[in-house]
């Protein structure tokens, strides 16, 4: 089956364990792939570097990077060096939050697939092993997909765009072992909210706590490089 042929879908790409595992699993569904990044002012870009390689690996149709300003706004300890990136569990909503990040990078990537004429977009939110965000849970990803098809030219001539979200019901563990399964190498990853610009993870964020857990609740040797 050549590219014209074959289904397509937009996959966000951050460059972590969650993503490289999407990725893999829309290939192995028959997806060809555009992947799609974001410059968004976070202090961990490394991860950006990550994603590169990744798309590169997986041989997608177009990666693109977006670049936005999230940094110019704050509020979060991942666009504000100000914030401290916490090294322990926190209550409620922890600081490492980027204010409607999700409903964002979504928006992009429905104004991509309009213009692509692609109707399948995949993102690795979760909602089990996960910090508490509220742009992860499944009530959001409905919403999101509602209103996508309300506000699309697309959606309005009944060509009905979809948000698949593959691993949101799955622990770390779990999601390891499906891309295990599907060859994926999580050495290429980055997850760490203060990745140095090696993209060396420094093993206290909450990032780093569930994919050391993860690889741990599976008995396997964790690749991540450590500062």
């Amino acid at each position: 089956m050549n590219h014209g042929e074959q289904k397509k879908a937009i996959i966000l790409l951050s460059g972590g364990l969650d993503s490289i595992t999407v990725l893999a699993h829309a290939q192995q569904q028959g997806y060809a792939c555009y992947a799609l990044s974001f410059d968004y002012g976070q202090r961990h870009n490394a991860e950006l570097a990550a994603a590169k390689a990744i798309a590169q690996h997986y041989e997608v149709l177009v990666h693109k990077v977006i670049h936005l300003g999230l940094d110019s706004i704050g509020g979060s300890a991942l666009t504000d060096e100000h914030i401290a990136v916490p090294q322990s569990p926190q209550e409620g909503i922890p600081v490492t939050y980027v204010p409607a990040r999700n409903t964002i990078f979504l928006s992009f990537a429905l104004g991509w697939a309009e213009v692509l004429n692609v109707r399948d977009v995949f993102i690795g939110v979760n909602a089990v092993d996960f910090s508490g965000y509220p742009d992860c849970r499944p009530e959001f990803i409905q919403a999101f997909q509602d209103m996508a098809n309300l506000a699309t030219k697309a959606g309005v001539e009944g060509h009905q765009i979809r948000i698949h979200t593959p691993l949101i019901a799955m622990s770390k563990a779990q999601i390891i072992a499906q891309g295990l399964s599907l060859g994926v190498d999580y050495a290429s990853t980055v997850s760490c909210y203060a990745a140095d610009h090696q993209g060396r993870a420094c093993g206290g964020c909450d990032a780093c706590r569930l994919r050391k857990a993860g690889f741990m609740a599976l008995g396997i040797t964790d690749p991540t490089r450590y500062q």
